[in-house]
C-alpha cells in the first residue's frame, strides 16, 4: 500500500476518534506539535526511521517527548508502532491537520513563488482561491528562487503548477519527443 494513503487512513481514524470523544482541537494542537518538533529535530526524524532500534522504545521516547499530549494521540503513536508504520508519524500529523481543518471549513493555500507576495498580490490570491474553494483559506508564501518566476499553488492535494521552470521543463520535453 502506498505510504500516503496509509497516513491518510490512519489520520482519518484519528479524526473520527477525536469526534466522537469531542477532542478534535486538543488533538490538532498535538498533532502541530508533532510535526513541529519533527520538523525542528533530526534527532527524532531519525531515531523514528531507524530500522535498529525497537518500536517500543520508540513508542518510549515519544511519550517522554510528548508527554502532555492527549489519549487518543497516545494511542496513534501505540496503534503506529504496533503496526510497524510509526515512520508515518509526521505525514500522519500533517494529514490530520489538514482533514481537521477541512471539517472546520478552514483550508491553507502554499503559494510558492521566486520572491515575496505583496501585500495587494496576496489579497487578489486570497480572493480568488476563496471564491474557488468556498472555505475560509489562510495563505502561507514559501520563497523558492529554484522556479524562476510565476507561482506554485497548493491546497490540500491539488496543485497548480504556474512557475516558469516548469513551462521550461515541458517545452524541453516536447522538443525531446519531437526529435
Amino acid at each position: 500500500m502506498n505510504e500516503s494513503r496509509a497516513a491518510l487512513r490512519y489520520a482519518k481514524a484519528t479524526l473520527n476518534l477525536a469526534i466522537e470523544q469531542k477532542a478534535t482541537d486538543a488533538i490538532d494542537g498535538d498533532m502541530r506539535d508533532i510535526v513541529q518538533t519533527i520538523s525542528d529535530s533530526d534527532e527524532l526524524k531519525d531515531m523514528l526511521q531507524s530500522p535498529i532500534l525497537e518500536g517500543s522504545s520508540k513508542n518510549k521516547v515519544l511519550k517522554v517527548i510528548f508527554k502532555n499530549i492527549n489519549d487518543v494521540t497516545k494511542e496513534l503513536f501505540t496503534l503506529l508502532v504496533s503496526k510497524k508504520r510509526i515512520t508515518l508519524l509526521n505525514e500522519v500529523a500533517t494529514k490530520y491537520i489538514s482533514l481537521n481543518d477541512n471539517l472546520k471549513g478552514e483550508n491553507v493555500a502554499m503559494v510558492t513563488t521566486a520572491v515575496p507576495l505583496t501585500p495587494s498580490l496576496e489579497k487578489k490570491i486570497l480572493a480568488q482561491v476563496e471564491k474557488i474553494t468556498s472555505n475560509k483559506i489562510t495563505l502561507e508564501n514559501q520563497i523558492d528562487e529554484s522556479i524562476i518566476g510565476g507561482f506554485i499553488l497548493r491546497i490540500g492535494d491539488l496543485q497548480y503548477n504556474a512557475s516558469i521552470s516548469n513551462k521550461l521543463n515541458h517545452l524541453k520535453r516536447e522538443f525531446t519527443n519531437s526529435i
